[in-house]
C-alpha cells in the first residue's frame, strides 16, 4: 500500500512539472565577459537538478569507498566465524558419534579460526577428548594447554575435563590435585566436581573422605539412592578391613555405625571377618546373631563357625534353631558341620557336611569332610573328598565370579 502511494505521488509530481514547463516561457541570461549565455528557465532547472543528483551520488560513492575496507573486514570476520561455527558443530557431531579422528581434526581447525574464548574453550576440550579417545595422550595434553591459553577464565571446564581424563587413565592422585585447584568453594558446590572427587577418592582408597562426599551428594541431586547405598556399604567394608590390625579402632568404628548399617549383611560379614582376625570371637558371634535375627544372610551363617568360641554347644543350639527356618541352606549346614567337628560330635558333623554337599557341592564342605575322615582314620575317604574339593576349586577359578556361582 505504501509503495502504491509513493508511485502515485511520483506520477503527480511528474505531471505537475510537465504542465509547469509547458506554460513557462522565461529565460536566464548569464554574463561572464566576454561570454553571454542565454538559457531557458526549464533547462536551468534541469541542469541544477542534474548537478545536485550527481553531487549526491558522488558523495555516496566517496562514503561507500571509505567504508569498503571496514565492511570487507567485517564480512571476512563474519565468514570466518560462520566457518568456525560449522567446524565446531561438525566436531561435536563426530565426537558424539565416536569418530574421534574426524572430531579432533574439525575441532582443531575451528580452534584456529574462532576468536571467541567460549568457542575456543569448547573446541579445545572436544579436541582433547577426541585425542584421549584415540589414546594419544601427548596431543591431548597439548589441547588442554591450548585451552588454558586461549580461554584462561574457563577454569572449571578445563580442570574438570582434565581430571576426568586422568581418572580414565588410572591416575587418581593427579586428578585430585587438579580438582583441588578449582576456585575456593566451587568444588563443594559443583555436583559434577563432587562426583569426580568421589571416584578419585575411591581409587586412592580414602574411604573416610568417600563417606563425607556421599553425605554431601545426598544433600544435592546426587546419584540414585541404590547407588548411594552401595557406595556407603563398600566404604564401610573397606574401613573395617583397614582397621583389622587395630582392635580398638575396629570396635570404635563398628559402634559408630547406625543400627541399619550394622544389619546390612555385607557390612556385618566384613565386620565379622575383621573381628575374627583380631580373635574377638564373642563379638563375631554377637554381631552375626544380631544381624541374622533381623535379616537372613547365608554368607553370615557360614561365618558363624569361622571363629571358635568358648561354648560351641551353645553355638550349635543357636544354629540348629536357625535350621528350622532354613533347612536347605548349604552354608548353614556347612557351619553346623564345622561346629560339630569342634565339639567332637563326629556323627552329627558328618551328617551336616554331607547334607551341605547334597544341597550345593562346594570345596569347603569336601575339605571339612576330608579333615574329618582323617581324624576318624579313613584316609581313602579323606583323599577322595580332597580330590573332589580340588576339582570344584579349579572349576570355580575357571568361570566368572557371581552371586549364583560363588563357592564356599
Amino acid at each position: 500500500m505504501k509503495g502504491a502511494f509513493w508511485l502515485l505521488a511520483l506520477f503527480m509530481i511528474a505531471v505537475a512539472v510537465t504542465i509547469a514547463a509547458t506554460y513557462n516561457s522565461g529565460y536566464v541570461l548569464i554574463v561572464a565577459q566576454p561570454y553571454r549565455i542565454e538559457l531557458s528557465l526549464n533547462l536551468l532547472v534541469l541542469l541544477l537538478l542534474a548537478i545536485i543528483l550527481m553531487g549526491y551520488l558522488g558523495m555516496r560513492l566517496i562514503a561507500f569507498t571509505a567504508r569498503l575496507p571496514a565492511e570487507l573486514s567485517e564480512f571476512r570476520t563474519r565468514r570466518r566465524r560462520e566457518k568456525a561455527l560449522e567446524g565446531t558443530l561438525d566436531g561435536l557431531k563426530a565426537f558424539f558419534e565416536r569418530r574421534y579422528a574426524k572430531a579432533e581434526k574439525s575441532a582443531a581447525t575451528a580452534l584456529k579460526m574462532e576468536d571467541s574464548t567460549a568457542f575456543s574453550a569448547i573446541n579445545a576440550i572436544v579436541a582433547a577428548r577426541s585425542a584421549h579417545g584415540l589414546r594419544n595422550y601427548s596431543r591431548r595434553d597439548e589441547f588442554i594447554a591450548q585451552a588454558e591459553t586461549s580461554a584462561p577464565q574457563e577454569v572449571a571446564l578445563r580442570l574438570m575435563t582434565q581430571a576426568e581424563l586422568l581418572l580414565d587413565e588410572h591416575r587418581p592422585e593427579e586428578a585430585l590435585d587438579l580438582l583441588h585447584q578449582l576456585p575456593s568453594g566451587e568444588l563443594r558446590r559443583h555436583p559434577g566436581a563432587l562426583r569426580l572427587e568421589l571416584e578419585a577418592q575411591q581409587n586412592v582408597g580414602n574411604w573416610d573422605v568417600v563417606l563425607e562426599l556421599i553425605g554431601q551428594l545426598e544433600q544435592r541431586d546426587g546419584p540414585e539412592a541404590d547407588l548411594i547405598k552401595q557406595l556407603r556399604c563398600r566404604a564401610h567394608i573397606e574401613n573395617l578391613r583397614s582397621r583389622m590390625l587395630n582392635p580398638q579402632a575396629l570396635k570404635e568404628y563398628w559402634e559408630n555405625l547406625s543400627p541399619s548399617e550394622k544389619k546390612d549383611g555385607k557390612v556385618a560379614a566384613a565386620a565379622a571377618r575383621a573381628f575374627s582376625a583380631t580373635g574377638d570371637c564373642a563379638m563375631v558371634h554377637h554381631l552375626v546373631e544380631q544381624s541374622l535375627e533381623s535379616q537372613w544372610d547365608s554368607e553370615l551363617a557360614k561365618l558363624y563357625a569361622e571363629c571358635i568360641g568358648s561354648d560351641p554347644l551353645r553355638q550349635i543350639e543357636r544354629a540348629e534353631a536357625w535350621l528350622e527356618g532354613h533347612p536347605s541352606d548349604a552354608f548353614l549346614l556347612l557351619a553346623l558341620g564345622k561346629l560339630c567337628v569342634n565339639a567332637e560330635l563326629w556323627g552329627k558333623a558328618q551328617s551336616y557336611l554331607e547334607a551341605s554337599l547334597s544341597v550345593k557341592p562346594g570345596y569347603a564342605a569336601h575339605l571339612a569332610l576330608g579333615q574329618l575322615n582323617e581324624k576318624l582314620g579313613q584316609p581313602e575317604l579323606a583323599r577322595e573328598h580332597y580330590g573332589k574339593g580340588l576339582e570344584l576349586a579349579v572349576r570355580q577359578l575357571e568361570r566368572p565370579q557371581g552371586p549364583n556361582n560363588a563357592m564356599e
